[in-house]
């Protein structure tokens, strides 16, 4: 059997922060896992080294089902961001070792592949709606299939999604919490009018999204739903907090809109009422935020009993290791449905040498063995953490709302 011998986290900021869990075996085999939690990466990065860390020396490294079970019910105090990411980079670093010993990518120990590649879509933004526009026609000269769409809204300082570096965006930009303005109304104003001149000016051949990140009432997310119909947009994003599942059953009653939810989602405990009232049409659950591959093949396999769909957030919040876990979950799933994709900078790049592949708007894990993800230790060294948080949002009149 591999035992797994040394296990240490490594925090570097190419640009963000990223925290990475790396397992190594009695044979000299190693494997990395993804543990970045945006804006509280030092208490995942705490958590593994202080308590979870030492519970794994000695193990079997093939024992991945085992490891997952003694981690999650172990502990006793279950679930949670902080845990089940700590549990994640654990699952991934062991999958990683496995497929590195059978001399296999990881999709094939999964049953191998279901699709020739996983459809992704990119993110056009601008201040304006014509500036969005253009950024979406570059995206469709890219090859790009599926393209969100994030605007201004006018009277506004600053809007979710829009950022002033159309390449790599990053809302985590402040060494304490920036806040933001927003308003309901003028914002239900502008979002039918950007899908209106999308369509106009892109076709129907490309599918359209947005995210509406947890910022509606459900009779208001039904209502911007109903407006949009039209314009046959692929999904409507987060379009209100969903810690009350039930919520989604009112915007189901107001517009035939596709639903997508999840990406702060950690356990299938947080989708369960949703898939099995058909409430949503993608869960967005992540690799990272949910408990790895392991975990994240449950909730996908949950969702296929009531035809939904995978969707997983893939922000440059989540590590080229996340990257390729997700594609590698994304090319054995059968109910696979599409992925975010974020495009890393060249410096996050060059710390994360990686095997996947974007082409033709889609993206391949690549054969090598395992995930596929190298990390240059010495060049992540040079890049020192920076302490980053993400936003709040006020409304106008200064009550807070969700980010």
């Amino acid at each position: 059997m591999p035992k797994i011998v040394a296990a240490r986290v490594i925090v570097t900021c190419p640009g963000r922060n990223f925290v990475t869990l790396k397992i190594e075996c009695d044979d000299g085999t190693t494997g990395l896992g993804d543990a970045t939690l945006n804006g509280r990466e030092l208490a995942v990065a705490a958590y593994l080294t202080e308590h979870v860390v030492p519970c794994l020396i000695g193990r079997d490294a093939h024992r991945i089902e085992d490891i997952w079970q003694y981690l999650y019910k172990g502990a006793y105090w279950r679930r949670g961001p902080v845990t089940m990411t700590a549990i994640a980079a654990v699952d991934m670093a062991l999958w990683d070792i496995k497929g590195k010993l059978a001399g296999l990518a990881v999709y094939q120990l999964l049953g191998g592949a279901c699709r020739e590649g996983a459809i992704v879509y990119g993110h056009a933004n601008g201040t304006t709606i014509e500036e969005t526009i253009e950024a979406a026609r570059e995206y469709q000269r890219q090859g790009y299939r599926a393209i969100r769409l994030q605007c201004g809204v006018p009277g506004m300082a600053s809007t979710y999604g829009v950022s002033k570096d159309k390449d790599f965006y990053e809302p985590a930009d402040s060494d304490l919490p920036t806040e933001n303005v927003w308003s309901t109304a003028k914002y239900l104003r502008v979002v039918p009018e950007l899908f209106a001149a999308a369509r106009e000016a892109l076709g129907w051949d490309v599918h359209l999204l947005h995210d509406i990140h947890h910022r509606l009432t459900p009779i208001e997310a039904g209502r911007l739903g109903k407006d949009l119909e039209p314009y046959r947009p692929f999904w409507l994003e987060d379009a209100t907090p969903a810690e009350n599942q039930a919520a989604f059953r009112l915007i189901r009653q107001h517009t035939t809109a596709p639903l997508a939810v999840g990406e702060v989602f950690n356990s299938i405990w947080d989708a369960k009422t949703l898939i099995e009232e058909q409430l949503i049409d993608y869960i967005r659950a992540t690799v990272v935020h949910a408990g790895g591959i392991t975990h994240l093949r449950r909730i996908a396999a949950l969702a296929d009993l009531y035809q939904v769909r995978t969707g997983c957030h893939g922000a440059t919040d989540l590590s080229p290791v996340s990257m390729a876990a997700a594609l590698h979950f994304d090319l054995s799933v059968p109910n696979f449905g599409i992925q975010e994709y974020m495009r890393h900078t060249p410096e996050t790049d060059a710390v994360f040498p990686h095997a996947y592949t974007f082409a033709d708007g889609m993206m391949h894990p690549g054969d090598a063995p395992g995930l596929g993800v190298d990390i240059d230790e010495a060049l992540a060294a040079g890049y020192e953490y920076k302490r980053a948080f993400l936003p709040v949002n006020r409304l106008e009149d200064g009550t807070l709302w969700s980010w």
